[in-house]
């Protein structure tokens, strides 16, 4: 099963797109209501690839359940929460209970990322 969700995420196709990103946690500092429940009711663990995404990207195709490769990470993350209205052209990188990872990581800007769009 795990080679043919491979063989799936490498013969979807993906669109490119330059994004500030940032990092969060499962913590309650961090969020508004249960640290663990994302926007969508997807229950976040660490360990998970998963990302939240700006309301301005849901509308150019990141919307819930798409994947997402980015640049300068391993692996393929799935849009599993969305921000604040507030922001915009910018995603949040789960990083767990580790906050020194996202501390590490900070605020960058013109982080390339890659969806499969409807994935």
């Amino acid at each position: 099963m795990f080679a043919a969700s491979i063989a799936q995420a490498q013969s979807d196709e993906w669109e490119s797109l330059s994004v500030a990103a940032s990092a969060y946690n499962s913590l309650p500092s961090q969020t508004a209501n249960n640290p663990a429940i994302a926007a969508w009711g997807d229950r976040l663990k660490p360990g998970m690839n998963a990302i939240a995404v700006s309301r301005d990207l849901i509308k150019k195709g990141l919307t819930h359940g798409t994947k997402v490769r980015i640049k300068g990470l391993p692996g393929v993350y799935i849009v599993r929460d969305k921000m604040a209205a507030r922001w915009k052209n910018k995603i949040d990188i789960y990083m767990g209970k580790d906050v020194t990872a996202a501390l590490e990581w900070g605020m960058r800007h013109d982080i390339e990322i890659e969806y499969a769009e409807n994935s």
